[in-house]
């Protein structure tokens, strides 16, 4: 514990710089007196780490020292070997980037993890995209991914839902989600969330931005995509589904699917059982279900009922001849 700890104390030092012990501890999970000692056993073992004082004050590595060593572990070389997502990478205009971040990450392990490293590359591979979907070109990615990075405004005509609008956007961060990408960007003082494919044009300015100091895109993403999805499901509806149809429901999303889960099943002889799953307006609710085919009916509410009933008929009438 204390070896591995040294060591990530030296990688923190390396690559953040002058770190305060208080930073130190709470990063290692130690307390501060523990810092110091282990401070203390770096010096001792030649490690040029020294302190400086003051209200700037921490503790730093000697200008131009650096480790050789990664302080990977065999299961954390294997990890980062498998999180490389070679299509998402392509797109980004980072491909060969990627490649030579690899190579130099093998180099640097031992010779007896190489192989094991090769051995993830060769047998995992991973797809983000769903069937039958190649995805289409995004030909603003590169311009976006560019202003994400250099921090500066991009004006942006986008289609959604209420119309075409041009608007001045400042981004924060790219999301990659089912294949699909977004981009997470801060207008009018509140974030937003933007689908990529939804740009009908887009134009670079010079003019930078300041990043908000606390914003945290993984933690944007999640409680946003948390509140997306409570506030499209509007309703419950009251099923009856065969096993089949219940397993078909487990498709729809996620929300769904914790429904159906969570659901206290009392299948009939035949299999049937009635349970509460929760929708989104009725055309929304009608198309999932009709997609369920005969393995599904509608109970509630009324108007969902009816719809389905509507679209039965329309259906028989068109096949009928």
């Amino acid at each position: 514990m204390r070896a591995s700890r040294l060591l990530s104390i030296m990688m923190l030092l390396q690559s953040r710089g002058r770190l305060s012990a208080e930073v130190l501890a709470e990063e290692l999970e130690v307390s501060v007196r523990t810092v110091y000692r282990d401070i203390d056993q770096l010096s001792a073992a030649g490690v040029p780490v020294y302190a400086e004082t003051g209200r700037n004050g921490g503790f730093a590595l000697l200008d131009g020292w650096r480790t050789r060593l990664t302080g990977l572990t065999a299961p954390e070389a294997k990890a980062l070997f498998l999180s490389g997502l070679p299509g998402p990478a392509a797109e980004l205009g980072l491909s060969d980037d990627m490649a030579a971040a690899e190579l130099k990450l093998l180099a640097a392990l031992p010779a007896d993890w190489q192989d094991e490293a090769r051995r993830i590359s060769g047998r995992f591979h991973l797809d983000p995209k769903g069937w039958f979907q190649p995805g289409r070109v995004q030909e603003h990615l590169k311009a976006v991914a560019d202003a994400v990075w250099n921090e500066r405004r991009i004006h942006v005509r986008y289609e959604s839902w209420t119309g075409v609008a041009d608007r001045m956007i400042e981004p924060l961060g790219l999301v990659l989600k089912g294949g699909i990408w977004y981009v997470v960007a801060r207008r009018e003082a509140a974030i937003r969330t933007y689908r990529l494919s939804n740009i009908l044009a887009l134009i670079g300015t010079e003019e930078r931005f300041e990043r908000p100091a606390e914003f945290d895109l993984p933690a944007y993403w999640e409680a946003s995509t948390g509140q997306f999805e409570k506030d499209v499901y509007v309703g419950i509806a009251v099923v009856r589904a065969s096993p089949v149809g219940r397993k078909r429901l487990l498709d729809i999303s996620q929300t769904v699917r914790q429904a159906v889960e969570s659901a206290q099943i009392e299948p009939d002889e035949a299999g049937w059982a009635v349970l509460p799953i929760p929708i989104e307006e009725i055309d929304w609710a009608s198309r999932e279900m009709t997609r369920i085919g005969c393995e599904i009916e509608v109970l509630e509410p009324p108007e969902l009922r009816a719809r389905m009933a509507e679209t039965a008929r329309r259906l028989f009438a068109l096949y009928a001849g």
